[in-house]
């Protein structure tokens, strides 16, 4: 007799092995099948996996499993986005080789995702710090460097004088370095960058196209490229200084130009560098301003600060009004011209910088009955009409623009034009964790590609990070080499690339992995774009952004033949977890900080949490993002020991929906597992038993409801309205009577949750003495008629109050439904025998008796 309780700890590695030895989930390059590339976003081997990394890969495998049940060829691959600065710290604080930590954690991470079942094709499995991937694509970033996308060029950067790298503007967070915590400098270096701001129009427009994507992932690339139409105009300096006798700046409100207060330069303008020449206190403020980040968060929260410079710029529209110079810190070279007009009024940053120095605040533009009202602490940036601007008063704003516009440009003075925030992306990092650059320094020959019989260029494994800084600059015998052109003694360049790289065509790498190149272009047609890709939102801009510039930029130099790499888009919800945390004080500065415990480290007992060793209480900080910082992690591996795979993927599945966070509790685990039980005591019923006479219509139907819901529901990510449809089907089988059936659904229940709960599925499929897998059976058939309702439930009011209801044949006549009604028992007992003085029929759906 079988086993009345399902035994997941055999089942799970019974499954597993039996996909594995027959390379079930293996994709073929050279089936007829229609194609489907599931693809959930590559991790980061931090060491261990955890709850939120099994929700993400658990949508992804149930809708690659359902989509293989329904006859299409399937590619979901797994691999590892493994360079970066963590392993390098982990470097100076094991004192272990970043290869050797990065590689055993991803040994680790792979077995845990192993043990949840996913239907990965692991025969391309690739690790972005192995040389079969980053020599390809250093042979990218040659053919980029030939296609004329690739250029070096001094640069103001973000410096992190601890890592000793640059970061990118989105990893300064408060001024300080995202890793170190030490405050950031501004640095001029000479940088690799990637000429995406040629795409910037395309990647733009290109986002109408993209209906699968989110709509507010859509709107957070559009803000980013940053598409503004004004006018790039200049102010006359009332006195030449040397050669410089303007400043230019640009505005896409240029109907606020009668509220100019200030013209502010940025510490990098030529002008200003001109100036701190021959001024010792505006030489150190310029230094300052280098402290400070770069993001444009920080610049709106930071206190503004400027220097006054003593000279005067001539108003284009009044040669005799001046504007003093100032020079500001929260103006950057790299944005725009380096120089703004200030409106204080109309804009809360210049508002703020004019409160502080003293200067005028003259409102331009106003709604109905607000011309004299006056600027306090808020700029106005609403809607309106000119006022106090002379010839433009009266005008809307769009009119008072195109008047500006006009003006500047039959005068001389500006021209319309449309600026981007996008900016090139410099992908130089000064770190020896990450892709060599494949560019050779020669004296004679300037900067010259690795000839790619070269390649790769692979990382030298005896590197010492005892010293801080990049090791690869140290590294005489690595760093020497001979220039491919002329021959003579050149150098490597050190520096290696940004690690968005490796994540920006990892995607073809999957699709196509020849040994001589690195992806065939018509193989990875068949493949791409990516049907469904899955991830968080906190990736809304950068990866996805660099991955469609990549995408577009290999299209432009003849590498493939499509623009955009993700059909679709998924951005799941966090699996959240209480914090437990105490305050204790630093023995060396005896501030107080805060120390985190994990839920391993505490107990939950009456009179709140404590500690486990030692039993001292601990505080219940908030439920957040599980984060190895908060130390709020789950660990699946435990979970898995006890309750079985199957129950951890339907949790993740069942108590919320995909897109909004999922907390974490042991009490919808524990539910899980009860519900995976009741499954097998469902089909362990009908294994050994040949199916019963009789029908139950009712179930039938409810049935193939199931089975086409379902599949909708999958096919929109939106699991827990599947699993409530399964919740439903099986409430319905285990009050059924035995009959055909009901021994029909439930062996169609196997498959229905198949992609869901795939251990406890085989199990049962073979009980059910099916031979193959059911990994292979294609999804239940629908019988069409089933899903066409021919019963209604018919609503009976008394004076508009429900007092009964009746299940009759859809479509039944007016007269008949009256006199259903007026025959219930408990609707006599409500009338009771008062006259009736009407009766509403509204058909198939309610009885109404007015008395």
């Amino acid at each position: 007799m079988t086993d009345q309780r399902f035994n997941p700890l055999s089942a799970d590695k019974r499954w597993q092995a039996r996909w594995a030895e027959t390379g079930t989930f293996e994709a073929d390059d050279n089936s007829p099948k229609p194609r489907s590339f599931v693809l959930e976003m590559f991790p980061y081997p931090s060491g261990r996996i955890h709850m939120g990394h099994v929700r993400n890969y658990t949508m992804g495998d149930v809708l690659a499993r359902f989509r293989r049940m329904q006859g299409f060829e399937v590619l979901h691959p797994m691999g590892w986005d493994a360079f970066g600065m963590p392993a390098e710290n982990a470097a100076i604080e094991k004192k272990v080789h970043p290869g050797e930590w990065t590689r055993a954690n991803i040994a680790g991470m792979r077995d845990q995702i192993k043990r949840l079942g996913f239907a990965l094709d692991w025969s391309r499995e690739l690790a972005t710090c192995e040389p079969d991937y980053y020599g390809q694509e250093q042979a990218l970033f040659i053919d980029m460097f030939e296609g004329g996308l690739v250029y070096r060029k001094e640069s103001a950067v973000n410096w992190d004088p601890v890592d000793m790298t640059v970061l990118a503007n989105e990893q300064v967070i408060d001024g300080k370095g995202w890793r170190s915590g030490a405050p950031v400098e501004k640095r001029k270096l000479s940088q690799w960058f990637l000429k995406i701001t040629d795409f910037a129009e395309e990647l733009l427009s290109g986002l109408d196209d993209l209906k699968g994507w989110p709509e507010k992932v859509r709107t957070m690339q559009e803000n980013w490229i940053g598409k503004s139409q004004g006018l790039q105009f200049h102010f006359a300096l009332a006195e030449k200084q040397q050669d410089i006798e303007t400043v230019e700046v640009f505005s896409t409100r240029p109907d606020t130009i009668f509220g100019a207060s200030f013209i502010a330069l940025s510490a990098d303008h030529p002008l200003a560098q001109q100036l701190a020449q021959d001024d010792e206190m505006l030489a150190a403020f310029c230094e300052d301003c280098k402290r400070t980040g770069t993001t444009a968060a920080e610049l709106e929260t930071m206190e503004k600060k400027g220097f006054d410079t003593g000279l005067k710029a001539v108003h284009p529209m009044d040669p005799s009004w001046e504007l003093p110079v100032f020079v500001a810190n929260f103006v950057l070279m790299d944005y725009g011209t380096g120089a703004v007009f200030g409106v204080p009024a109309h804009d809360q940053r210049d508002l703020d910088f004019a409160r502080k120095y003293a200067l005028p605040v003259t409102r331009v533009v106003a709604a109905g009955g607000d011309e004299d009202a006056p600027i306090h602490d808020e700029s106005y940036t609403g809607p309106g009409k000119l006022v106090n601007s002379r010839v433009l008063d009266g005008m809307d704003i769009e009119t008072a623009q195109q008047t500006v516009i006009d003006k500047a440009e039959s005068e001389g003075w500006g021209k319309a034009q449309t600026t981007w925030r996008l900016r090139d992306w410099g992908v130089s990092r000064q770190r020896y964790w990450g892709t060599p650059i494949p560019i050779i320094h020669c004296d004679d020959c300037g900067a010259v590609p690795v000839p790619k019989d070269q390649l790769p260029v692979t990382l030298p494994e005896d590197v010492s990070f005892d010293t801080p800084g990049n090791p690869l600059e140290r590294h005489e015998t690595w760093s020497r080499v001979d220039c491919p052109k002329c021959g003579k003694a050149a150098r490597r360049e050190t520096d290696t690339l940004d690690t968005f790289t490796n994540s920006s065509w990892y995607f073809l790498r999957f699709a196509s992995q020849p040994d001589d190149q690195p992806f065939d272009a018509d193989t990875v047609k068949q493949w791409m774009p990516v049907s469904q890709y899955i991830g968080g939102i906190e990736h809304a801009i950068l990866h996805l952004l660099y991955a469609r510039f990549w995408t577009r930029a290999l299209a432009s130099i003849g590498k493939l033949d499509f623009a955009e790499p993700f059909e679709s888009l998924f951005t799941q919800g966090m699996v959240t977890h209480e914090t437990y945390f105490e305050t204790v004080q630093n023995a060396e500065t005896g501030a107080d900080q805060i120390v985190y415990y994990s839920p391993d480290e505490i107990d939950h007992r009456e009179g709140g949490v404590f500690k486990s060793s030692g039993g001292a209480p601990i505080q219940i900080g908030r439920i957040e993002k599980m984060s190895k910082s908060k130390k709020n992690v789950v660990d699946p591996d435990p979970i898995i020991d006890q309750y079985g795979a199957d129950a951890v993927r339907f949790f993740m599945l069942s108590d919320s929906p995909p897109e909004r966070d999922l907390p974490w509790s042991e009490a919808g685990i524990e539910g899980s597992w009860r519900f995976v039980q009741r499954l097998w005591r469902l089909f362990v019923g009908i294994a050994d038993e040949p199916a019963p006479a009789g029908e139950d219509k009712k179930l039938k139907r409810k049935l193939h409801q199931t089975i086409a819901g379902v599949a909708e529901d999958v096919e929109a990510l939106s699991f827990n309205k599947a699993v409530a449809k399964v919740f439903e089907l099986v409430n319905m089988i285990e009050k059924a009577a035995p009959s055909k059936d009901r021994h029909d659904a439930i062996k169609s229940l196997a498959q229905i949750v198949a992609p869901m709960v795939p251990h406890i599925a085989e199990e049962a499929w073979a009980l059910f003495g099916e031979s193959d897998l059911i990994a292979n059976a294609p999804w239940p058939e629908v019988d069409e008629s089933q899903l066409v309702e021919d019963e209604v439930t018919i609503a009976i009011q008394v004076r508009g109050k429900l007092r009964d209801t009746i299940v009759v044949a859809k479509g039944s006549h007016k007269s008949a439904l009256e006199e259903l009604a007026l025959g219930s028992e408990k609707v006599q007992r409500t009338i009771d025998g008062a006259d009736i003085k009407k009766v509403i029929v509204v058909p198939d759906r309610l009885v109404n008796i007015v008395i």
